[in-house]
């Protein structure tokens, strides 16, 4: 199921560009990573919060795909995120729990970690299931 999912993520372009993979599946959701490299540092020389929002964001969005087996399709109407510890080297990842899965909505908590398995973030992500086409 991890490959399927890798190549689930791989097929998104901005994904791609990010390095983003899926390093492990858990019952109740994902883990992503991705390897820091310079083009993903801001001005302060560490990782750019707007990665760290899309891996929040995209391992909610795979756990989702998980979880339903691809058979619903979802896109995100709200996150929040906290940022902890600025990361400036090694992998991020992203560990995801489905915390509710409703008819309509599906919210997901996210741990974000340093390469020393730090928390160094946290969000609450929010997507709507959509009609299947």
């Amino acid at each position: 199921m991890r490959q399927t999912l890798n190549e689930l993520i791989a097929r998104m372009p901005f994904n791609r560009l990010l390095g983003l993979r899926v390093a492990r599946t858990h019952r109740d959701g994902i883990t992503i990573e991705c390897t820091l490299r310079e083009e993903l540092h801001n001005m302060a020389g560490v990782l750019h919060g707007g990665v760290t929002a899309t891996l929040a964001d995209a391992a909610v969005g795979m756990a989702i795909h998980h979880h339903f087996k691809g058979v619903r399709r979802a896109t995100t109407v709200e996150m929040k995120i906290n940022y902890f510890l600025p990361i400036d080297h090694g992998k991020v990842r992203a560990r995801a729990h489905l915390i509710r899965t409703g008819s309509t909505l599906c919210v997901g908590r996210v741990d974000i970690f340093d390469a020393r398995k730090r928390l160094a973030g946290a969000a609450l992500v929010t997507y709507m299931l959509l009609p299947n086409a």
